[in-house]
C-alpha cells in the first residue's frame, strides 16, 4: 500500500518500498485451469536490487510517485507512472482510492531470467 503522508516524508534508501522489495521471493508457477487441482513451480527468485541498473531504475520510479504526491496530490497517481515499479489502484480499480506499488511484468520477467 502506499501511504501518501510516509511517502512523502520518505526519500528511497529509508523507504517501505526498499525494506518490502529487499525481503520478497518471486515464485513463477504454471497455470493449467480455473479449479487450481495443482500447482508447478517454474522458478524463484530473489528482488535483487545489487544491479545497480535495476536499483536506479527502482529509485527513479518511487521518486517519480513521490514527486508526483508532493507537487500535485496523491490522487493524480496512476499505473502508467513508473517503468518497473508503478503506482496504481488496489484491486479491480473502478473508483478505488487506494494505491499500492506494483512491479511490472518486465521487472519481474528480468528477475526471473525469462526476458
Amino acid at each position: 500500500m502506499i501511504d501518501p503522508h510516509n511517502v512523502k516524508a520518505t526519500p528511497f534508501e529509508a523507504s517501505h518500498l526498499l525494506a518490502k522489495l529487499k525481503k520478497a521471493v518471486i515464485c513463477a508457477r504454471v497455470f493449467e485451469s480455473q479449479e487450481e487441482k495443482r500447482s508447478v513451480l517454474v522458478r524463484v527468485a530473489a528482488f535483487d536490487l545489487t544491479n545497480r541498473v535495476l536499483y536506479e531504475q527502482v529509485k527513479a520510479d518511487y521518486e517519480e510517485t513521490r514527486r508526483c504526491i508532493i507537487e500535485h496530490g496523491f490522487e493524480q497517481l496512476t499505473g502508467a507512472m513508473g517503468v518497473l515499479v508503478q503506482p496504481r489502484t488496489k484491486g479491480a480499480g473502478h473508483g478505488s482510492t487506494s494505491r499500492a506499488f506494483y512491479a511490472r511484468t518486465r521487472f519481474v520477467s528480468k528477475l526471473l531470467g525469462i526476458e
